[in-house]
């Protein structure tokens, strides 16, 4: 890049949807703790969903993330279920790592083999749920675990503003419970599995013969069958040997202990498994003939708890131990014997079915902050000390990368570094129609970082050449570094502009968009842009109840509106969809505590003000203004020169769109 002298950091990432990125950081005061990822898109027009009630179908955002700008996470310790059948510490997983999650297939919901995608950690309060079996999670608020009435948060409210369904007493989670902790793999527990494989499976033992009048010996230790070994074609090596010394050792080590410590009988269970055992159709089983090997597997099974049997004897005299009980039993099993042979216990393609007792018993909240761990997985789920977890996300056009809704949304941002190349082959297509794109719809595509990548002048070159009607929304008065192509495109077809003003008072600006242009900057940028045909507006978005909805504060951006020629000016109340609620109460209990009460109000039944609140609203922007209203009203084709013709001329221009913000 043409700024590589500041690159303090490079590296490679991964991110869904994405090849390779890479990772730069700059040593600028305003990138200070942010990070670009730098990735080649595939596309660079994004089409509006049909459902939405946008006036354009298309947009294009060279940017996710905005720095004009939450974690949900678990206790590191929390055991998170390996594709193997083993645990591993939440803290302690990495990039890559497989483990098991779920996926709705038919009527069911079914275990799979996923990825972890990435992994984080943060410093936040945090709660216990502890559950009927004796479960116990420590988790943030905002985490969600997957109950038998869907989805849930661990902590909530059930009317006002922070209104979500949330986990009660009355609710039950979905998994398989608690698992053990895994053996201790001391020599008992070695000697143990020796001994389980070996007399299993292996052979061992010492005979004789007669030969040319003399007795001749014979001394054999083979571990296990040569077939096992024959694994998908791959050559593995074995041990073996025909010497007396080297059989009696291994006596030795297998003999029979009078008094087995609990080590040594999970070491045992795990060896005879791996010889002799299986798990398929939801049974498991351990066969063999030899009484003294059955009496010790159902003796040591029965010491920890399990409900095992002797089923009746075949015709060839083989015996078979059956642990009852279920999934739960038998991941029980695993977990406390750790079997070496993992492809024996896989869990994937079984039905999420369990007869633990998962309801909820409490949620306590603990004190202090805590560090927390949280993951992103290719499924959007992981099992979580027993328990199906979410990856739980907030703003939408950042959680399709797994980053958070807060900090993420302001410090982890994507750069599209091809998009104006891709545009321009996206605008080639014979089945492109040269519809009206809307920018700034998602992210602000004149964000600071803009300055130094330049992408919008590429973009706007592309739109340029191919006579594509356009507008954009933006909050910065960067924009006017590109008006030169603003212009051209003007001279030609349709373009309009909208910048975001909430306020005027820099108090409220200071608190709600820190790291946004002075509003004052931006009315000088409406005014420059009209003063050059560019018909531009303003946006009032979003009202905030309380906050920037003072009559004296809307009259103020009105007249400076008009001074400025403003061609449009519009006005949206707060919306507070998903978890957006929670960023955005967050925000106020630190800014306004006073107003907490009052939002829980307006907000008590969703996600979108009242009707009378939308009607005040709407009111206080018409009378505020309507001794000036008709300088709003002015038709913007006034504003614009007579069209020149050209190459692509031929396209029909499509009906001019007044630019929203996709909130």
């Amino acid at each position: 890049m043409r700024w590589d002298n500041l690159k303090i950091e490079a590296g490679d990432a991964r991110l869904p949807g994405y090849r390779d990125a890479v990772i730069r950081r700059f040593d600028a005061p305003e990138a200070l703790d942010t990070r670009f990822y730098e990735v080649h898109a595939r596309s660079a027009l994004n089409r509006v969903p049909e459902a939405s009630q946008m006036p354009f179908r298309w947009t294009i955002n060279p940017y996710r993330g905005c720095s004009h700008a939450c974690s949900y996470c678990m206790a590191p310790d929390t055991p998170v279920l390996m594709a193997d059948g083993t645990t591993c510490a939440i803290g302690h997983l990495r990039r890559g790592d497989q483990i098991v999650g779920t996926r709705v297939e038919g009527r069911y919901r079914r275990f799979i083999t996923t990825e972890v995608l990435d992994q984080w950690s943060t410093v936040k309060p945090a709660f216990r749920i502890t559950l009927a079996d004796g479960t116990e999670l420590v988790a943030s608020g905002d985490h969600r675990f997957l109950s038998e009435r869907g989805w849930k948060h661990v902590t909530g409210a059930t009317g006002g503003a922070a209104q979500r369904p949330h986990l009660t007493s009355s609710n039950s989670l979905l998994g398989v419970g608690a698992l053990p902790e895994g053996p201790l793999k001391d020599e008992h527990y070695r000697r143990g599995y020796l001994c389980g494989m070996v007399r299993g499976d292996g052979t061992l033992g010492h005979d004789s013969y007669e030969l040319a009048h003399r007795r001749s010996e014979i001394h054999l230790f083979r571990p296990v069958r040569r077939t096992a070994f024959a694994s998908r074609g791959t050559p593995m090596r074995t041990i073996q040997s025909g010497r007396r010394a080297d059989v009696a050792a291994v006596e030795a080590l297998i003999r029979w202990p009078i008094d087995p410590s609990p080590e040594w009988r999970k070491g045992f269970l795990a060896g005879i498994f791996d010889a002799e055992g299986s798990w398929s159709g939801g049974v498991l089983r351990i066969s063999n003939g030899d009484p003294m090997i059955l009496d010790t597997t159902l003796l040591s099974l029965r010491r920890f708890g399990f409900d095992a049997i002797i089923e009746p004897p075949r015709a060839n005299g083989c015996r078979t131990v059956r642990i009852r009980g279920g999934l739960v039993e038998h991941l029980r099993f695993f977990a406390l014997t750790d079997p070496a042979i993992s492809r024996k216990r896989s869990l994937v393609g079984q039905a999420v079915q369990t007869n633990a007792d998962l309801r909820v018993v409490s949620i306590e909240p603990l004190v202090g902050a805590r560090r927390l761990c949280d993951i992103t997985t290719g499924t959007g789920d992981f099992i979580a000390n027993g328990v199906i977890s979410h990856n739980c996300f907030a703003r939408p056009t950042h959680t399709y990368l797994d980053f958070d809704a807060g900090r993420d949304f302001e410090k982890e941002i994507v750069v599209k570094v091809n998009v104006p190349e891709v545009l321009r082959a996206e605008l080639r297509r014979p089945s492109w129609q040269g519809e009206h794109i809307a920018m700034g719809t998602n992210t602000d595509p004149y964000q600071w970082v803009e300055g130094r990548y330049k992408l919008m002048r590429g973009i706007w070159e592309a739109l340029r050449d191919h006579r594509n009607p356009c507008s954009i929304l933006t909050k910065s008065p960067l924009v006017l570094r590109d008006l030169d192509l603003l212009r051209e495109i003007n001279a030609i077809t349709d373009i309009s502009a909208n910048l975001s003003i909430p306020t005027m008072e820099e108090k409220a600006w200071r608190a709600s968009e820190p790291h946004t242009p002075n509003p004052k900057a931006r009315m000088e940028a409406v005014a420059e842009l009209n003063r050059n045909g560019i018909a531009t507006g303003i946006l009032v978005a979003p009202l905030m109840p309380g906050i920037n909805d003072d009559p004296r504060q809307v009259q103020r951006i009105l007249e400076l509106a008009a001074e400025a020629g403003a061609t449009s000016i519009g006005g949206i109340g707060l919306h507070l969809r998903g978890e957006t609620r929670q960023v955005f109460l967050e925000w106020l209990a630190s800014y306004r505590p006073d107003l907490i009460e009052h939002y829980e109000r307006l907000y008590a039944r969703g996600a979108y003000l009242p009707k009378t609140e939308r009607e005040r609203l709407s009111a206080l922007l018409r009378g505020a203004g309507a001794r000036r209203m008709g300088r709003f009203r002015r038709d913007p084709a006034e504003l614009a020169p007579s069209r020149a013709t050209g190459p692509g001329a031929e396209r029909p221009a499509p009906p001019r769109s007044v630019q929203e913000a996709l909130f």
